[in-house]
């Protein structure tokens, strides 16, 4: 067994134009004092990462990780999950999602998809200059608008979306194999891989490729209603980095899992900041340890009620809490007499 690294913070909902939010410097001197020892860093946002100077230049991504070990903190990961997102895009959210990418390829969804995809390889690559040995990301969704079947799907209609979908991505794995960066798809609604299933389906078509493996963030399956302890010992062997976020379900007459259409406070599924939700993180972190998950605990504040700098303060401590220090002996060694095989045949009668 081995013990989880953290607690780190996910920047991406951190980051903005006042300080001490607005810089690699101040943002990650905030992050150390906030009790986080490690962050994982959105590669869309300029102003804590030139991604292409970073995929580019080794001596650049020395100084982005000596300026965060000044401060106090690691380099855990990159993630590109809005990158990711346009990697395949269904035509219906073009004009919701256009706004990931940069202006120059906006209303042109053919020209969005490569920027895309040159994107998510260029942080790939970038994570090999840094050390890092996994990637955070979406897959995207060509089949998510036919989630709910009515009127019913024709056939072959999510097979031929499995399969492009497995065909844009199977590059992007192969370079992510040439740069030794597992490729993390956060197992989200919204994206084609959104439960295990789905993404057995994508495994599969990508040819149970090692570098595709999962985020797992149990956030997402207790609002799926989803069992999500069972689900760490089904993908033990493909969970490479994990998510730190609570969420709540409370059905009632009038709403269930779609939530009628309500605003975060008024859904019966609902995210809220670690500790105040209903996933039981004992029992994660102890799946996870038993499962020889050696990742980092990285807290990813969304919460509908709660302030974001009292939730990361507050998840610092909780993932503290929560990490567990693997023993190197067993409980009961003090009781162990010795033996050896003359005498394990003895006890067993065999002379």
């Amino acid at each position: 067994m081995k013990t989880i690294k953290g607690p780190a913070l996910f920047l991406a909902q951190f980051a903005g134009d006042e300080a001490p939010f607005d810089s690699w410097d101040s943002i990650t001197r905030w992050a150390a004092d906030c009790g986080y020892v490690g962050v994982q860093v959105p590669s869309w946002d300029a102003r804590l990462i030139d991604l292409d100077k970073a995929a580019t230049s080794k001596d650049y991504c020395d100084e982005l990780k000596g300026k965060a070990r000044e401060n106090g903190v690691e380099v855990t990961e990159l993630s590109t999950h809005l990158q990711g997102q346009l990697v395949a895009s269904h035509p219906a959210y073009d004009e919701a999602f256009d706004g990931f990418a940069v202006p120059a390829v906006r209303g042109n969804p053919g020209a969005r998809q490569e920027w895309a995809v040159a994107q998510v390889k260029a942080a790939l690559t970038a994570s090999r200059n840094l050390g890092l040995n996994a990637m955070a990301t979406f897959s995207g969704a060509l089949a998510w608008p036919f989630l709910y079947p009515w009127p019913q799907r024709p056939a072959g209609l999510i097979e031929t979306a499995f399969d492009e979908l497995a065909r844009r991505w199977r590059p992007i794995l192969d370079h992510a194999d040439a740069c030794g960066v597992d490729v993390c798809y956060e197992i989200h609604p919204g994206e084609d891989l959104f439960d295990g299933a789905t993404f057995e389906m994508f495994l599969e078509r990508v040819g149970n490729h090692p570098r595709a493996n999962m985020l797992y963030d149990p956030s997402h399956y207790v609002l799926q209603c989803l069992d999500y302890l069972d689900n760490i010992d089904i993908y033990a062997s493909r969970i490479r980095m994990f998510h730190v976020k609570d969420a709540e379900f409370n059905p009632t007459g009038r709403q269930g899992v779609y939530s009628g259409y309500q605003p975060w406070v008024k859904r019966a599924g609902r995210f809220r900041s670690p500790g105040d939700g209903q996933v039981d993180f004992g029992a994660v972190f102890s799946k996870l340890t038993a499962n020889d998950f050696d990742g980092w605990a990285v807290v990813e504040w969304e919460c509908c009620l709660k302030h974001p700098e009292d939730g990361a303060r507050e998840g610092a401590q909780f993932v503290k809490h929560h990490i567990i220090r693997v023993t190197e002996k067993a409980f009961d060694d003090f009781a162990g007499g010795g033996t050896d095989e003359a005498a394990n045949r003895r006890m067993l009668g065999l002379g």
